[in-house]
């Protein structure tokens, strides 16, 4: 981050908050000409620091009442199974996130559900049967206290 300054953190700030603000409030909110505006925002996604823009939805009012953080172990050299574990998962549209991890489980898995009923039925019907998974482990949100995707960029 040795290449960034106050600037292009204000504009990196602004974009996580408003990803769909207009070039000219952008640099307004910057204190920068429109044209020097745009030429650092796009220099920072050439840099690939902005690696993309998207609507976050409200998962309750289109009926997906139910976040679940899932904990799946693998089974003993589950290496050969990786590949196919990784491609599946990132294919599932019920699993919104997909870390690796240390610790009792292999991987974590943030999904999302309609009611219990189809978390239930998602994961003994599809995670529980993927290829190396020896367990899945499941802790159902009650209420979401804090939920963002923005990094801390002034510390």
């Amino acid at each position: 981050m040795d290449l960034l300054d106050a600037t292009d953190l204000r504009i990196l700030s602004c974009l996580q908050e408003q990803g769909r603000i207009s070039n000219l409030d952008l640099s307004r909110a910057v204190h920068l000409s429109p044209a020097q505006c745009h030429r650092r925002h796009r220099r920072l996604e050439e840099m690939g620091l902005v690696t993309r823009y998207e609507a976050r939805l409200n998962a309750a009012q289109l009926g997906l009442d139910v976040l679940a953080f899932v904990h799946v172990t693998m089974e003993r050299g589950h290496i050969r199974e990786v590949d196919k574990f990784r491609d599946t998962v990132c294919a599932l549209a019920h699993v919104q996130e997909c870390y690796a991890v240390t610790g009792d489980s292999d991987y974590v898995l943030k999904v999302v559900a309609r009611d219990l009923r189809a978390l239930s039925d998602f994961l003994l019907g599809t995670i529980a049967l993927l290829p190396g998974v020896n367990g899945v482990r499941s802790s159902v949100c009650l209420n979401a206290i804090k939920c963002t995707s923005a990094l801390p960029l002034g510390d």
